[in-house]
């Protein structure tokens, strides 16, 4: 039994390429298929549409973009319970309901014809965020594998790190060649044609076997005088201080590549580097993103993920810290990309991985729901609110909100108390 035991967990943190297709892992395959479709059709075209959006109907490019903010709002009221549900029901019921709800969103925003269509086909889009995005693809692989769903889903963040490598180029070509209607009435079919018959019918059924909570302290062999290998290591109850600290720390990270990716670039600008320039930093961080994801998969099965957060976290403050210390200059911001792409790529592993660790598989759709749902709140906000700071200040005011956010996070995660 030991040795079956032993071969099992083998099978789940190293598979072989038939598992891929045929095994449990197949759930890695598909979701890496459909977490880049999702993201490049529902998250990432906003930045090359909403200029013509805004221009087509006359509207400010501010109050075009307020449509994904409340987008993004309205996916984190929901969040809770898309994860509840794919807790009951499973990913394989409940994401083809969110890449259907997506088309839907889509072809309502091609046809809107006033400011409160556009503003209702947003808050459509904003739940199937809710149930196509990371979150739901992480509940569905912790239903799936249980408290070994560390390696899926760091694999899965691997794949999905190519979604906006992807999703701009094409984009842009969509919209040279059929405008941004004709785009999103292709992303709309992918989501319907694609996206949704691979979560219906590809997404592995299987369940893991539901571990119950420990939360004790003592020793395992004084519990119950059961033998210390009789029951799993001690955990933090999903409640309390715990749990607020968890879902602050994310929640103030979610500020920092909100904030950044929207205005980052064109900040570099403005400090002084040329348009060319800039843009070969903005291709530095989606490689080094997918460089410190390779890294965690490779060498990270050791590290407690909630130590890798604080060490994303850190490596994030530092590449803030030297840039108020230096003097600002292209190879300076090709580090800081550098140091921010390879943070945020650990961090989206960390959302799934550090709620599993600290607080266990039980419920963990429910949790990732609950973390999820600050997280998009101040994802929706941050955009605006770096804006407001920066053209009432300065850039540099800017930049430094941003950071005091990062130093935020470190300090809750640091003061988190990591279970035995």
């Amino acid at each position: 039994m030991l040795r079956c035991a032993r071969y099992t967990c083998m099978q789940t943190i190293m598979p072989s390429a038939r598992d891929f297709v045929l095994g449990p892992w197949r759930a890695v395959s598909v979701l890496g298929v459909t977490e880049i479709l999702s993201w490049g059709a529902l998250f990432y075209p906003p930045v090359l549409t909403v200029p013509l959006i805004a221009a087509d109907h006359g509207w400010s490019k501010a109050f075009t973009m307020g449509g994904f903010s409340v987008g993004l709002l309205v996916g984190g009221l929901v969040s809770r319970y898309v994860g509840a549900l794919i807790d009951r029901c499973g990913g394989h019921v409940v994401m083809p309901f969110g890449s259907l709800i997506g088309a839907a969103g889509l072809l309502a925003l091609v046809y809107a014809p006033n400011a409160l269509i556009y503003y209702a086909a947003w808050t459509v889009l904003g739940v199937a965020m809710a149930a196509a995005l990371y979150d739901p693809a992480f509940a569905t692989l912790g239903r799936i594998f249980g408290k070994e769903a560390r390696a899926p889903i760091t694999a899965l963040t691997l794949a999905g790190g190519f979604a906006s490598t992807v999703s701009w180029p094409a984009t842009q070509v969509l919209i040279d060649h059929v405008g941004w209607r004709g785009a999103y009435l292709v992303y709309a079919a992918l989501l319907a044609v694609l996206a949704a018959p691979l979560h219906a019918f590809a997404l592995p059924r299987r369940r893991a076997m539901p571990i119950a909570r420990d939360t004790d302290s003592r020793p395992q062999g004084l519990k119950q005088g059961l033998p210390e290998t009789k029951k799993p290591g001690a955990l933090l109850p999903a409640h309390g201080l715990a749990f607020v600290l968890v879902a602050g720390a994310f929640s103030a990270y979610a500020f920092v590549p909100s904030a950044l990716s929207a205005q980052l670039l064109a900040i570099f600008e403005r400090f002084g580097l040329t348009p060319a320039t800039v843009v070969i930093i903005g291709m530095l961080f989606g490689p080094a993103q997918v460089l410190a994801r390779i890294c965690e998969l490779a060498f990270g099965s050791n590290l407690h993920p909630l130590s890798a957060a604080r060490l994303a976290i850190g490596l994030l403050v530092a590449a803030f810290v030297l840039l108020a210390l230096l003097s600002f200059s292209a190879p300076l911001a090709a580090g800081f990309a550098v140091m921010y792409g390879m943070a945020n790529g650990l961090m989206t592993i960390a959302r799934g991985t550090v709620p599993l660790a600290l607080f266990g598989a039980a419920g963990y759709g429910r949790l990732i729901g609950r973390i999820a749902g600050p997280y998009l709140v101040v994802q929706a906000a941050a955009p605006v609110c770096l804006s407001f700071v920066a053209e009432r200040t300065s850039d540099g005011v800017g930049l430094a909100l941003v950071a005091a956010f990062a130093a935020l996070a470190l300090a809750c995660f640091a003061a988190i108390r990591q279970p035995s």
